[in-house]
């Protein structure tokens, strides 16, 4: 990773004519695009491995998504908030507006170990994962509050940001003023940002998911472990994501300085 870095600096920091000052820098973000993609495959495929190697251990006492989710719920003293049921798949979401946990067609009658502890791999999902969002939100956790906040920005920036910058680079081309440019930077920005802070988010709801499971003696022993590594491993999706997002907004940066000049 530090010669990946060292190869996107040395494009910059030379003195070497223009038409090749940035050649270093895009070998450089050429190479962490491909690493962030294999390193997306990798964690994506042992995923669905680990989903489907535990998706056939039943849960013990026989009970439901559902049932589990609304346990959690009560030992954690949460009474205001419903278990409902979507359709689709990985469409399992808290949501603090309504206060409910929403369950998938995959998630809500299911009675494996997995449904009952994995998060999905695009978006926050089933019943202990998504019952640590409820938790955070009635303990006023700090980043999930603020995440919350960026929703809005979040959506507005990720449609906007594109047009902005293609806009900017018509105007810096030929007025060399790249204000517009750096605005629609900044707008990538907060998408990574978005990203960054969904980080602890969602570890810290997987976190709180496994130490229920544990001190409630859910699961214990085996079974236990198996909801940890499907838990660790959805969780490292989030990480790639957020790689994926960081190295969108470090694209884009390039592209316009290497329009200078």
């Amino acid at each position: 990773m530090l010669l990946i870095f060292n190869l996107l600096q040395s494009g910059y920091y030379t003195t070497e004519p223009v038409a090749s000052r940035y050649d270093a820098a895009t070998m450089g973000m050429f190479v962490l695009i491909i690493v962030i993609g294999v390193i997306g495959y990798i964690v994506q495929a042992r995923l669905q491995h680990v989903f489907k190697k535990y998706s056939e251990v039943p849960f013990p006492g026989g009970l439901t998504g559902a049932e589990v989710a609304e346990k959690m719920l009560r030992d954690n003293k949460i009474h205001n908030v419903k278990i409902t049921h979507v359709s689709g798949q990985l469409t399992d979401h808290f949501n603090p507006q309504t206060m409910t946990v929403n369950l998938s067609d995959a998630v809500y009658s299911s009675r494996s170990v997995v449904a009952a502890s994995r998060p999905g791999a695009g978006a926050p999902a089933v019943p202990c994962h998504e019952c640590g969002h409820a938790i955070q939100h009635a303990q006023g956790y700090a980043p999930l509050a603020l995440r919350s906040q960026l929703v809005p920005i979040v959506q507005f920036s990720s449609r906007m940001a594109m047009f902005v910058i293609i806009i900017g680079l018509v105007i810096l081309a030929s007025t060399q003023n790249e204000l517009l440019c750096w605005i629609g930077v900044g707008m990538i920005g907060v998408s990574a940002l978005f990203s960054i802070i969904t980080l602890p988010v969602e570890y810290n709801a997987s976190q709180r998911a496994l130490a229920w499971l544990q001190s409630s003696h859910t699961l214990e022993g085996a079974q236990l472990g198996q909801a940890k590594e499907a838990l660790s491993w959805a969780a490292r999706t989030y990480l790639v994501a957020a790689l994926s997002a960081v190295a969108s907004l470090l694209y884009y940066v390039l592209m316009i300085l290497g329009r200078r000049d």
